[in-house]
């Protein structure tokens, strides 16, 4: 009887070693279709298996060919997928749960998840019909709003990997699955292995390689030599090309340690900046430096600039105009006859290094000061104080170029600190960069140009943080589509550039013109309203979607436009009548005018494009201009501004971003967006978003 009871207990062991333990949870796309991949425990057995998964013997062997000799623990099987059967949720629970962000053209699922912080595995969960490596532009994802803000970037990262490593285990025989590194071209990837482009587009679904992200995963041909190499590199650890150049730094002072009070450390810096002192605060260890490398006074420091200190503050709303960020003069650059583009991987620093930034800007020209660019830098020191507070060691030296590319060279060629800079800001004009970005594509570091548009250099360590003049008029698509009635205003000046910009934007689509003519208010009233061609009633009498384009040159006749449209707007209204709906697609330009009413852009709906926008009654830019006047004793403008979102972009990115060239992410320190990208056959990353500024008639500000 005991010999019978053993005999049972084997065969009930047995048969319950036959079944698989349970469903796997891991679970991958491969072209469009959904499979598990199911690790092979110990006496696992292909019946077991097909009776866990629900599924034929014979699906599995013909999906893993390798299995027909038998089934080996530790071997990767694709199951086919079978959902279980769930009720849909209702409408209002949707929303009540999720978020949804719709793709945009390139973005990848790693690029949203790492956006929204949140884990990889619960956006897939979410989204069922996902494939997480081919998401197609305008797809609609759920994002759970519980679980926005919780995921690190590390852990975003591990698992994008993780995922690619599980479509490996699987994959078709002949094929793998690589990860884009930065600096990878479509061409580089399609000779690594051994195919064409055609091939390369066609295995992922179309993609271009205007497409090719950093950071996606994409199916590639593969033997055994080739499927190693695609599969053997982390995401973030392409092959570090600055052969000679060591992997760690010596840490240097950081110039202000975390935590460190930040008003106090900032003020202390740029007092130091100033050549003063403060005697509550630690000295700092950023100090300026001229072409030969030594400390200067304020006398020292003072820069000639065309700019008024003052421009800055002729905002309204916190509009900021581009045409102040826009004066930079586009000079031929320094050419060196080398027209090779060099690709960059660049390799994040590790937690505990020291970021040593190399800034430079022209704060000192024959003696005499810039203001402007004192307050960049006092911008950039208050985003290093949120730097370090997150627990990052930051060592920055500021140079000043003098406004002068001899003097650059010799910064380069001469000065120990830039030499040994991870990362370098300026200088800001395109005349002297040559010589800094060929060092830096030597040392593989990156360069942030903050405030030029660059047109002579190409280079893949290049970032530029004004956005691209091709880019501006994107957001105003809608505008000139063709489905409004576009007329364009004009009087005795007319701007030409801005004409241009329109004429193109509007290529062969209809359009009106009309002419103004001002007449004094005596002159009007005798003629009769309706007869005076300062009188634009006739324009907004119809029925259509109107948008107006103003190409007068000069402050008065864009003032008394407008003015003209706001009370033909008020006149047809107050005869009881209904105007067409309209807008005024304006000039940045009209933001350095001193006496336009900034009350009419209201009235008339006016629509700017601008470059940067800070609208100071917003709570994250009143938290800033608090900080800012506590440490320097006065307003912020927008060299301030664009100095502290350089430092909180670049200087955390150092550490993590850089390996995918801050490529698909959004960054928004203050107010205004940067998404920087590569347009094609170009190596510089480039800001793509311009802001959209829309004043509406309520006396509200939108922004797009």
């Amino acid at each position: 009887m005991k010999r019978f009871g053993l005999i049972l207990v084997v065969l009930l062991w047995s048969a319950a070693a036959a079944l698989a333990a349970g469903k796997s949870k891991t679970v991958v796309v491969i072209d469009g279709a959904k499979y598990y991949v199911h690790t092979v425990g110990k006496g696992e057995t292909l019946y077991g298996l097909a009776r866990t998964y629900g599924v034929g013997e014979r699906v599995i062997l013909s999906l893993n060919p390798a299995a027909a000799g038998g089934l080996k623990a530790g071997a990767k099987l694709k199951i086919p997928f079978t959902a279980e059967a769930a009720g849909a949720p209702s409408e209002r629970k949707l929303r009540k749960t999720f978020d949804t962000h719709t793709v945009a053209e390139g973005e990848t699922l790693y690029a949203i998840s790492r956006r929204y912080a949140i884990p990889l595995g619960t956006l897939i969960e979410d989204n069922p019909s996902l494939d997480p490596i081919r998401l197609r532009p305008g797809e609609r994802i759920l994002v759970r709003r519980k679980e926005r803000g919780t995921e690190p970037a590390g852990a975003v990262q591990a698992q994008w990997e993780s995922y690619r490593e599980n479509l490996n285990s699987v994959a078709d025989e002949g094929y793998a699955y690589h990860m884009v590194a930065a600096g990878e071209t479509f061409y580089a990837l399609a000779r690594r292995f051994g195919t064409t482009e055609a091939r390369l587009s066609e295995l992922n679904g179309g993609l271009q390689p205007a497409g090719l992200k950093a950071g996606a995963i994409i199916k590639v041909p593969s033997n055994g030599a080739t499927r190693a190499s695609a599969g053997g590199t982390a995401p973030g650890k392409p092959e570090d090309r600055r052969a000679g150049w060591p992997e760690t730094r010596p840490a240097r002072d950081a110039g202000g340690a975390a935590g460190t009070e930040p008003e106090a450390d900032a003020a202390a810096q740029a007092e130091a900046a100033r050549g003063k002192r403060t005697e509550d605060a630690t000295a700092p260890a950023e100090a300026i430096r001229g072409a030969d490398g030594a400390a200067r006074t304020r006398q020292d420091e003072a820069a000639a600039w065309s700019v008024p200190a003052g421009t800055a503050e002729t905002e309204f709303g916190g509009f900021a105009p581009d045409a102040l960020f826009g004066r930079l003069p586009r000079t031929d650059s320094v050419g060196t006859g080398d027209t090779t583009r060099l690709e960059v991987d660049f390799r994040p620093l590790g937690r505990g290094e020291t970021l040593r930034v190399a800034l430079m800007l022209p704060l000192a020209v024959h003696g005499v000061a810039n203001a402007n660019y004192l307050e960049f830098y006092q911008g950039f020191l208050l985003g290093l104080d949120s730097v370090k507070r997150a627990g990052y060691s930051v060592h920055v030296d500021l140079f000043n170029t003098e406004r002068n590319a001899e003097t650059v060279r010799r910064i380069v060629e001469e000065d120990e600190a830039f030499r040994n800079a991870d990362l370098v800001v300026g200088p800001v004009y395109e005349q002297p960069l040559e010589p800094v970005v060929r060092f830096a594509e030597l040392r593989g570091i990156p360069v942030v140009s903050p405030l030029a548009n660059i047109t002579g250099i190409d280079s893949d360590v290049l970032f530029q943080m004004a956005p691209s003049p091709e880019r501006k008029y994107d957001k105003a698509a809608d505008l000139t589509d063709g489905s409004k009635q576009i007329t364009l205003i004009y009087s005795d000046r007319t701007d030409r550039e801005f004409e241009a910009e329109i004429r193109s934007l509007i290529g062969d689509r209809e359009y009106r013109k009309h002419h103004y003519v001002y007449e004094h208010a005596s002159v009007v009233e005798r003629r009769g309203k309706g007869n005076s061609p300062s009188d634009l009633t006739p324009l907004l009498q119809n029925t259509a979607d109107n948008v107006f384009v103003v190409m007068a040159d000069n402050e008065l006749d864009v003032d008394r436009i407008l003015a003209a449209l706001a009370s033909a707007y008020t006149s047809i209204v107050s005869r009881g009548s209904t105007p067409p709906r309209f807008v005024v697609l304006g000039n940045a330009r009209w933001n350095r005018y001193n006496n336009l009413s900034r009350e009419i852009f209201f009235k008339d709906h006016v629509v700017f494009l601008s470059s940067y926008h800070a609208k100071r009654d917003s709570e994250t830019v009143l938290r800033f201009d608090s900080d800012y006047i506590r440490a320097f004793g006065s307003l912020p403008t927008l060299y301030s501004y664009r100095g502290y979102d350089t430092a909180l972009i670049f200087a955390p990115a150092m550490f993590g971003d850089i390996r995918y060239d801050l490529d698909g992410t959004d960054y928004t320190p203050l107010q205004t967006t940067y998404t920087f990208g590569r347009s094609e056959g170009r190596g510089n990353h480039v800001n793509r978003n311009w802001t959209r500024v829309n004043y509406n008639e309520d006396y509200t500000i939108a922004i797009e």
